[in-house]
């Protein structure tokens, strides 16, 4: 019975240990990648600068920007709707508005400036030089995130930071913890973690 006891006993221990551990842990990731691949087709959002392209009519084509309304204006064509589809689907569906006035049209869209959807922003707010919303590029790492908005302030607690994500599997948020701190102070390539598209990076500040 003495050693049952113990035994329950070793077991609570270790699980309140694995709680203070923070939970479930990310994967590291490589500060250079050496197996890049390409990230899911990508989505136009608000705010993205787009070049649409008519082989043979370029006149009906141009430069435009996807207004906050998640709509853009072309020549011959209003109001068409952009955001949440790829460039090939947008192009498909110039292509099939301008067949009213131009025969058998070829269509190519060119995102030049990515702002993106919110479900392909990584963004990162708190105790940070700048709080902001970046596009996710493929193969993004915690490091690439941080150098973009210029790292953590002052009074920032870096090794106390969350990482949020949804999980599409459950339907839920998870929670991950993070040592900001240890990867930008003494680049501890193990606190280097891939980003996906949606995640939130919260940084608080130091209680001292």
């Amino acid at each position: 019975m003495a050693l049952a006891g113990v035994g329950a006993a070793a077991l609570l221990l270790g699980g309140c240990a694995a709680t203070a551990a923070g939970g479930p842990q990310l994967p590291q990731a490589s500060f250079v990648s050496l197996d890049d691949k390409p990230s899911e087709n990508y989505v136009i959002g608000p705010l993205d600068t787009l070049t649409v392209f008519v082989w043979r009519n370029p006149e009906l084509g141009g430069k435009v920007q996807v207004r906050p309304d998640g709509r853009i204006t072309t020549p011959l064509i209003e109001d068409m709707p952009a955001v949440g589809k790829t460039p090939k689907l947008l192009a498909d569906d110039i292509a099939k508005a301008l067949s009213r006035y131009v025969n058998e049209p070829r269509v190519s869209v060119i995102v030049e400036n990515f702002s993106g959807t919110f479900s392909q922003q990584v963004r990162i707010v708190g105790a940070t030089e700048k709080p902001a919303s970046i596009p996710y590029r493929a193969n993004m790492t915690l490091l690439d995130a941080m150098i973009a908005v210029g790292g953590l302030s002052e009074y920032a607690a870096g090794n106390r930071a969350r990482l949020v994500r949804y999980d599409r599997a459950t339907g839920r948020q998870k929670e991950y913890p993070v040592r900001i701190a240890s990867l930008l102070k003494r680049g501890d390539i193990k606190a280097n973690v891939s980003l996906e598209p949606g995640d939130v990076i919260i940084i608080p500040e130091s209680m001292f």
